[in-house]
């Protein structure tokens, strides 16, 4: 945090205020920390080296991943950008901030939201990775997603205007809705959500309407597990088993196969004793078939992530995503501890705080090398954007949604009064954070041409992905 915008105010959720009350607190926030700060990006001179940090983030990680992770990176700015959390929370940490605190995404850029279905199969569009969820200064989200939109609409050919404009709607519509938050009780806002096909409906753009209705369609389709049960295994005698893609998709090697998977049944039943009790009756009916290596993301290559494929007595699948979880890049730079030891429960709970319905085999478990994991449902019913297809006026759109989830996601653990009343009814706010966006656009394009150098360098591996 700028020293010269410290705010040591208290600004934890008060019940016994009145909302006005916590809307005029909010507004005095301001003094201490003006809305317009937050257009402020200049690296400082001691600003850590981007490189290093990127090779401090692989410590610890597969070490024949790591050429895959800088190649996906290498793949554009905004490919980039994805692998470079860390690096942006080490600069999101020298910005201002105005002191409120609630619970973050961590990771909170574009490709971080899209639809799903909930455990009562309605489809809903939220944010969807909460590996890096951490407690922190609310602004820090709303930076990330503004300055992703920035960056994208760059990689897309889109003039540094329209990019302005992409990243600004973000922000002017969490100021929005947190508005229209800030008027129902915490009860209404547990209880919201934003329908998907309402939110596909409201656009006007014919054409991706029509290509959002058919991917919905097609999504519902197949029970998911069944649809992917058909494309990713294959019958070995009596045991089905997941199909290889190397190097993005294998297994042990057969001397470690074994060892690997009595060790995913025991993280498997430690996994179980995570969920709620009628979920364990609900997995009891189904045993462990086969575990394999899954590459997935960007920011996640090379650490432990694959898939465990669990079948009933009578045939039917369900794939379980697992995924390493490891201290958020967040933590590093907030005075607060985590509460969590195993970071698996931090990346659940953080979760269940922020979205509006959650995989309901959520759980967490770790193995007998002290990593932690969080499982859940490898894939059901999942929309996610293409970016490819968006002409300016869909990337508005999706500015908008993402702005208005974010929002939602933040009044469930923050307080909408006091966040409402900093950010006001006016345009200063969303018209500092589209500026800070281009320039922390300027910013990430640099960071990505000295990535580039240090491959050149030989300081960081690449291979070409099979």
């Amino acid at each position: 945090m700028a020293k010269e915008f410290e705010n040591s105010s208290d600004t934890s959720f008060d019940p016994v205020s009145s909302k006005a009350e916590r809307f005029i607190k909010g507004t005095e926030i301001r003094k201490v920390t003006p809305r317009s700060a937050h257009q402020e990006w200049s690296p400082s001179e001691n600003r850590i080296d981007p490189v290093r940090i990127l090779i401090e983030s692989s410590a610890g990680r597969i070490e024949t991943l790591l050429p895959i992770r800088y190649a996906r990176m290498m793949e554009s700015p905004f490919a980039f950008f994805r692998g470079a959390a860390a690096i942006m929370a080490a600069d999101l940490a020298e910005t201002p901030d105005s002191g409120i605190h609630l619970q973050l995404c961590g990771d909170c850029h574009l490709m971080n939201f899209g639809g799903f279905a909930t455990p009562e199969r309605k489809l809903v569009f939220d944010i969807n990775d909460f590996d890096e969820t951490y407690p922190g200064p609310w602004e820090w989200d709303l930076k990330r997603l503004a300055a992703s939109f920035a960056i994208a609409g760059r990689w897309r050919k889109f003039s540094d205007k329209n990019c302005k404009e992409f990243a600004w709607h973000a922000a002017d519509s969490y100021k929005r809705h947190m508005s229209d938050y800030s008027q129902l009780s915490a009860l209404q806002i547990w209880y919201a959500d934003i329908d998907l096909a309402a939110l596909i409906e409201m656009g006007e753009d014919e054409e991706i309407k029509k290509f959002h209705q058919k991917r919905i369609k097609k999504a519902s389709e197949h029970t998911a597990h069944e649809k992917e049960f058909a494309k990713m295994t294959y019958q070995e005698g009596p045991r089905a088993r997941i199909k290889e893609d190397p190097p993005l998709i294998y297994h042990p090697t057969l001397r470690e196969e074994k060892m690997v998977l009595k060790a995913a049944e025991k993280a498997h039943r430690q996994y179980m004793e995570s969920l709620p009790d009628d979920k364990k009756v609900l997995l009891s009916r189904y045993k462990l078939h086969d575990v394999a290596i899954k590459v997935v993301g960007v920011g996640s290559v090379g650490t432990m992530c694959g898939i465990s494929l669990l079948m009933s007595a009578t045939g039917e699948p369900i794939f379980l995503q697992f995924k390493e979880a490891r201290k958020s890049v967040l933590e590093a730079h907030l005075k607060n501890k985590s509460k969590y030891f195993h970071q698996g429960e931090r990346i659940v709970i953080g979760q269940k705080l922020m979205q509006s319905a959650s995989d309901m085999f959520l759980g967490w478990a770790n193995d007998d090398d002290n990593r932690f994991f969080y499982i859940r449902q490898l894939r059901d019913v999942k929309v996610k954007p293409v970016l490819e297809i968006m002409k300016a006026e869909n990337m508005i759109d999706y500015a908008k949604a993402c702005g208005w989830a974010l929002a939602r996601a933040h009044a469930r653990s923050g307080d909408p009064s006091l966040l409402s009343g900093y950010i006001g009814k006016g345009n200063e706010l969303a018209n500092a954070i589209a500026k800070f966006s281009i320039l922390y656009a300027d910013q990430n394009e640099a960071d990505y041409n000295q990535m580039l150098e240090a491959i050149k360098e030989g300081r960081l591996p690449i291979a070409p992905e099979m």
